[in-house]
């Protein structure tokens, strides 16, 4: 019952409540209508330098321009050359390209106002000829730049690969020349040449530490021994299988260098049957991986099952695999007995044949073995769960389809996902598709 004299209103204000506390709520949890919110009278234009310098940085060329505009103050921070130091051009067709690109005038207003306060370059290009034409005549301008990381990226071939040799030659040649302190350069998929890579070392030998140039035709052996020899700070290393050489390694491994920390190796086909690969010796690999016995080793195979003959016939210290066309049971075979150090492999397709006994053997042999992913392959049930148990809980990352695990007698899919996670001590399922 209610007592008599009270009244029940719903959203009273406590008795006592005054009228200071109701101020503060408003102020706590927005204002009412025609009252000041603090947000929109704050003086934008006071920000301490360093807080819009910062926000600038997050900014696309376009808007960083347009905020410029705000004030005066905002004006000084768009040209501290803290905020030009690090820049991508994108450089793209309209008419054929996904891709925003950089407008020409922006590109030579940064040209003329900040070359000398670029490091960390790097350009975004799409498939077309013309963009990657346009990328080195930027270049061709930085005659005032000290750039210390360069990147030239294609998001589809052939792009630099259509440029003339010697243009593109020339226009890397004014940033090796006028940069003294390179440090890390990407360059896959472009026509750099030999004489290209003497006049990188030539000028920047004491300071290149970093070295990706996969997919360069004109590069032969010779020109990276000549990087190897000079460039003794080199940490990591990406090229192509074909002008990987015994003393290409064995310059690697001399007293001078510094450990080397990553080597990729492409090997790729792309004309079946017409490739002959060469071996590498033991002797050489032993070499490298004792001068640096932290090296990861990375390899990369795109190849046919019938060329792999010269690969994984002798112990080969490499750490990770991955395998973008289908490999043989021999080849996995091998890899088993002859790759001590392998940390993690992945195998994209193999025949129909189960891989049971190469997948034992390889967690028997491959004590670091931490990651796994199989695409179109065949396994039994039982040889999976066989193969997790031996790994345990070491395997960090295990990316298998569900297609790929073949039901018997001992083990539903339903059974092995419990198995499997027992093993390794965390709750797995197969994946509907991988996740490398």
């Amino acid at each position: 019952m209610k007592r008599a004299g009270q009244k029940v209103v719903a959203g009273t204000e406590a008795p006592g409540t005054s009228q200071t506390s109701k101020k503060q709520k408003t102020s706590l949890h927005g204002s009412g209508f025609g009252e000041s919110d603090p947000c929109t009278s704050m003086d934008w234009g006071s920000l301490p330098h360093h807080v819009i310098l910062r926000v600038f940085q997050f900014l696309t060329l376009v808007d960083r321009a347009r905020a410029s505009s705000v004030c005066r103050r905002w004006n000084e921070v768009f040209h501290i050359p803290d905020l030009w130091r690090r820049f991508e051009f994108e450089l793209s067709q309209p008419a054929t390209s996904y891709l925003k690109s950089t407008h020409p005038d922006l590109i030579q207003q940064i040209i003329k106002r900040h070359a000398d306060h670029l490091q960390y370059v790097s350009f975004k290009v799409d498939s077309s000829t013309e963009s990657a034409e346009a990328a080195c005549d930027i270049l061709s301008q930085l005659v005032n730049c000290s750039i210390k990381t360069l990147g030239l990226i294609s998001t589809a071939k052939p792009s630099f690969m259509n440029v003339s040799k010697a243009h593109f030659a020339s226009a890397l040649t004014v940033v090796f020349v006028n940069s003294k302190s390179l440090s890390s350069i990407k360059i896959d998929d472009t026509p750099l040449d030999d004489p290209s890579l003497k006049v990188l070392v030539a000028n920047n030998s004491d300071t290149l530490k970093l070295l990706k140039m996969s997919s360069c035709p004109h590069v032969s052996p010779a020109g990276i021994l000549c990087v190897a020899d000079q460039c003794h700070g080199l940490k990591e290393l990406a090229l192509n299988y074909y002008i990987l050489s015994d003393e290409l390694l064995l310059a690697l491994s001399s007293e001078k260098h510094v450990d080397l920390e990553h080597l990729r190796i492409d090997v790729v086909s792309e004309n079946p049957g017409q490739v002959q690969f060469h071996t590498i010796k033991k002797q050489s690999w032993d070499a490298l991986v004792k001068h640096s016995p932290k090296v990861n080793i990375v390899m990369y195979f795109f190849l046919y099952e019938d060329e792999f003959d010269a690969f994984f016939r002798e112990e080969t210290p490499v750490t990770h695999l991955y395998f973008g066309r289908a490999v043989s049971k021999a080849m996995l075979g091998r890899i088993g007995m002859n790759c001590p150090r392998l940390i993690e492999l992945v195998v994209c397709a193999n025949g129909l044949q189960p891989l049971d006994d190469e997948l034992i053997q390889i967690a028997e042999r491959c004590k670091n073995l931490t990651a796994m992913g199989l695409g179109e392959c065949e396994v039994t049930c039982r040889g999976f769960i066989e193969f997790v148990k031996m790994c345990g809980g070491r395997l960090t990352q295990l990316s298998i389809m569900e297609e790929v695990l073949i039901p018997d007698s001992d083990y539903s899919l339903d059974r092995l996902h419990l198995e499997v996670s027992k093993h390794l001590g965390r709750m797995w399922f197969p994946d509907m598709m991988p996740t490398w």
